[in-house]
Formats: C-alpha cells, sequence, structure tokens
C-alpha cells in the first residue's frame, strides 16, 4: 500500500475511501442484526451510523491499509438480551461477513454489467473501484471468519458450542494480553498463512463472477 500511495495517489485514496465504506457497513451489519435480536445496546451506543470513525479500530485499520487485513472497532452487545441466545449470538456474529459478501457479489454483478454493455474500461476509475470494492470486502469477509477471538468466525463457533465454555472466552477476549499477542501473531506467523487463504478465496470469486 505505501508503493501504491507514492506512485498512485488516487488509487490509493480511493481504495482508503473503499475500506471506510466496507468496514462500516460490517458494523452496522452486526448492530442492526443486534437490535433485531433483541439487544439494543449498538443502538443506544450510536453504533448504527454511517459515521465511519464511530467504527474504526486504530490498529485494525493499519493493518488493514499495511497488512492487507485487519478489524473495525467491535460492536458492543449483551447477549443476555437476546431472545434466544445461541440464534442472536449466530446471527449477529455472521451478519458483518453477509454484508462483505453481498457488496462483493454486487461490485462483480456490476463489473458484469459494465462489460455486457460494452462500457467496462480495465483501467477506469469506475472499474477499479468496483474491482478494488469487491477485493477488500472479500478480504474483510475471509479473515473474520477464521475462528480465532475476537473475530466474528470465533463468535460462530462459540454459538455451537456448549454453554459452560462461553464465560471462558468471554473473559478470553476482555483480557488486554490476549489482544497483543493476537496481533502479534498475525503480523508474524499467521501472516503469511492468512494471505494465501485470501488471494485463493480472491481468485476464486472472480474466476466464478467474473469468468
Amino acid at each position: 500500500m505505501i508503493e501504491l500511495l507514492r506512485d498512485e495517489p488516487l488509487t490509493f485514496f480511493l481504495v482508503v475511501g473503499i475500506l471506510l465504506f466496507s468496514l462500516t457497513l460490517h458494523e452496522i451489519g452486526h448492530a442492526l442484526s443486534a437490535s433485531w435480536s433483541g439487544d439494543q445496546t449498538a443502538r443506544l451506543m450510536g453504533r448504527i451510523s454511517l459515521n465511519p470513525f464511530r467504527h474504526l479500530d486504530p490498529w485494525g485499520t493499519l493493518l488493514l491499509l499495511f497488512a492487507g487485513f485487519g478489524w473495525a472497532r467491535p460492536v458492543p452487545i449483551d447477549p443476555r438480551n437476546f431472545r434466544n441466545y445461541r440464534l442472536g449470538l449466530f446471527v449477529v456474529s455472521i451478519a458483518g461477513i453477509v454484508v462483505n459478501l453481498a457488496i462483493a457479489l454486487l461490485c462483480a454483478l456490476l463489473l458484469r454489467g459494465l462489460d455486457t454493455l460494452g462500457v467496462a474500461m480495465p483501467d477506469s476509475t469506475l472499474t477499479n473501484a468496483l474491482l478494488y470494492a469487491a477485493a477488500i470486502n472479500i478480504t474483510l469477509a475471509v479473515f473474520n471468519l477464521l475462528p480465532v477471538p475476537p473475530l466474528d468466525g470465533s463468535k460462530i463457533v462459540q454459538s455451537l458450542l456448549p454453554l459452560r465454555w462461553h464465560p471462558f472466552i468471554w473473559r478470553l477476549e476482555a483480557n488486554p494480553n490476549y489482544a497483543i499477542i493476537a496481533l502479534l501473531l498475525f503480523l508474524t506467523v499467521l501472516r503469511g498463512p492468512v494471505m494465501q487463504l485470501i488471494r485463493f478465496v480472491q481468485i476464486e470469486f472472480f474466476k466464478l463472477t467474473l469468468g
């Protein structure tokens, strides 16, 4: 991304805008699904908002820009308010991922439509914007599916685990030392495998949607 800022500053700021938009919709997906499930914590804390600064996590955003993957500030939820605890935990956890996949699919469909109409230009700003938007949202979806606390994938798995395990997982996520360890792992040992997985899914997604 540093090279992109140096060589193509317009494209860099385009990517940053798409990233902010995608992170914002991801977190709104969590907040709306929590409200639907019976917990109004996120709504009361102003997290159902299109203002990206309500959702950004400084470290997660920097990682996305310079390491290729990252996260936003988690939406606050109180699972005790869910009408159905397991269903609520599952729906809220997967909602952001579904939003990112939907955005990626919409971008791919728009690219197909432009190509069918004969107006898609390989190096145009619009084409690049749609390609970057699809790639970024695939990145967010795949990364958040990893079953590693505090990522969404861990909560999806948690919704299927015995209830006696849940307090341990919540305590683990609340431990600031764990957050530092997880960050270091993603920057070192896990960075290569995670990036390979993301690239594989991106390639298969574009093969499937764009041919």
